[in-house]
């Protein structure tokens, strides 16, 4: 325990904590999984899901089914989870419980402006957007052609706003540039939340700080192997990691000179925390390294819930619900396309 915050806590959040522990409870186990490995169809698997917490989004469910809809109708309990869950609280962790939200706009944000450019239909888009990331104004974002015009007419009145400063040119919207607004919209929102956690203080910033941290670096590493081979230059690369994280500062100047995988690779071996991650992976390969940082990630999670009375708990329900959605996704996919073969090589157990 840290501070005082086993007097107060309960005062405000206790009830919220119960709640948000009752439904991880709910998350699906390991048996879970196998079970719904071996799936044949799309409606077993519909069936399996009848009996968890699933059950009442699916059942009215008509024949034959789509992964779309499994997932549609999964994110849809998640959405509803999170909105009592904000309906009931109070200062901080209303703010805290946005604060979740803000990378799901990030991605709206930028599918609305990718879609756009490549003249698909804005219903279309809308429809494929996460609804914890939805806002008012989300369907004007297709009238923008420059980072200006998308700010100046749609974004300021978000909580997006902020974020923007950075990122503000009058160059045209074009795929580079909307990669670069991405990362960096997402690395002025992990600083933010996590100056936002420091200032919350006790095990909530030491958590979230472990956490975030973890994101940050995961987020580095992504940009660096995805920028190998662009004209993204050293000096842009290296502005788009976050300004913290057990990478920063000397990792980031040694991740921004790289140029394979087995050169990140090389780095991120003399960070003990991130060795096993890239023990599991062959010299070369980047293939299995999402599934790695998921692993690991979901192991991070968890771990948020052995301690009580702070705000992790809810970050970390969010993430591995995500991480359930992600899970389904894939195997419903797999059994539909008939590729069992492959069911396992994406699930990341959670239990």
């Amino acid at each position: 325990m840290y501070g005082f915050e086993a007097l107060t806590f309960n005062i405000h959040s206790g009830y919220l904590e119960a709640i948000v522990r009752g439904h991880r409870s709910g998350l699906l186990t390991a048996a879970d999984y196998n079970n719904l490995c071996q799936c044949e169809t799309l409606d077993d698997i519909k069936m399996h899901l009848s009996a968890t917490e699933y059950g009442p989004y699916l059942q009215n469910e008509p024949s034959p089914l789509h992964t779309t809809t499994i997932v549609e109708k999964c994110t849809l309990k998640l959405v509803d989870e999170y909105k009592h869950m904000l309906c009931q609280a109070t200062e901080p962790l209303s703010t805290f419980l946005e604060y979740i939200t803000y990378g799901h706009m990030i991605d709206n944000v930028v599918l609305i402006v990718t879609g756009t450019l490549h003249e698909r239909d804005v219903q279309e888009l809308l429809e494929k957007c996460h609804p914890l990331g939805m806002f008012d104004s989300i369907a004007t974002l297709a009238v923008a052609q420059n980072m200006r015009e998308l700010y100046r007419l749609v974004l300021v009145d978000t909580p997006l706003a902020p974020y923007f400063s950075e990122c503000i040119t009058s160059e045209d919207l074009d795929d580079m540039n909307i990669e670069i607004m991405r990362n960096t919209l997402y690395k002025a929102y992990l600083e933010d939340f996590y100056k936002f956690c420091q200032k919350l203080g006790g095990a909530t910033a030491e958590i979230m700080s472990d956490l975030l941290a973890f994101e940050a670096d995961r987020r580095a590493v992504n940009i660096t192997i995805n920028s190998i081979g662009t004209e993204l230059t050293r000096d842009d690369r290296r502005k788009l990691y976050s300004n913290f994280g057990l990478l920063y500062p000397y990792g980031h100047e040694e991740l921004a000179v790289c140029e394979d995988i087995d050169q990140v690779r090389g780095v991120m071996e003399k960070y003990p925390p991130y060795q096993p991650i890239f023990a599991k992976l062959s010299y070369g390969e980047s293939q299995m390294l999402d599934k790695a940082f998921y692993e690991e990630e979901v192991k991070r999670l968890c771990l948020a819930f052995e301690q009580q009375f702070h705000f992790g708990v809810f970050f970390a329900y969010m993430r591995l619900r995500e991480q359930e959605i992600r899970n389904l996704m894939w195997i419903s996919e797999c059994v539909a396309q008939n590729q069992k073969s492959r069911v396992h090589d994406s699930v990341v157990f959670i239990f």
